[in-house]
């Protein structure tokens, strides 16, 4: 199920996901990196925060965090844990962030994903995102959809 996400019972989990499954594949962060780890919830308070979890108390499967502004989705955090990948979890929870972007007369998702996350890649290509452009400073495709 897919649910909001509650900072008091998530977050422990979230972040721990974010340490151990996404900052090792950036280049411009460390899972040693304090200030980042400690800024991680006020980040997360910002824009939207979807868990999708077995029941409406049970710990965080997936996580996906975006901001819809200025007629864009912004993705800016997507993780699932290693154990559960492959069951859709991810693209359920991008579908689901698609649904409320289209509402809101969202036309264009865009995303970051980092040089080295290759299966990310594979899977933004096959959800219909291409890939528009390289920072090679920050080792990151820049990945734009449709979603009229």
């Amino acid at each position: 199920m897919i649910r909001a996400r509650h900072a008091r019972t998530d977050d422990q989990e979230i972040i721990r996901l974010i340490k151990q499954e996404l900052i090792p594949l950036s280049y411009t962060a460390s899972p040693r990196d304090a200030q980042t780890i400690r800024e991680l919830p006020k980040r997360m308070n910002g824009g939207v925060s979807l868990v999708y979890s077995r029941t409406k108390r049970s710990q965080p499967l997936g996580y996906i965090h975006y901001y819809i502004r200025d007629g864009l989705l912004l993705y800016d955090m997507l993780v699932v844990h290693p154990q559960h990948r492959g069951k859709k979890i991810g693209t359920t929870l991008m579908t689901q962030a698609e649904t409320q972007a289209r509402e809101q007369g969202v036309a264009v998702a865009r995303l970051f994903v980092d040089h080295g996350n290759p299966r990310a890649q594979r899977l933004y290509a096959k959800l219909g995102f291409q890939t528009v452009r390289y920072y090679s400073d920050l080792r990151c495709y820049e990945m734009l959809k449709p979603l009229v």
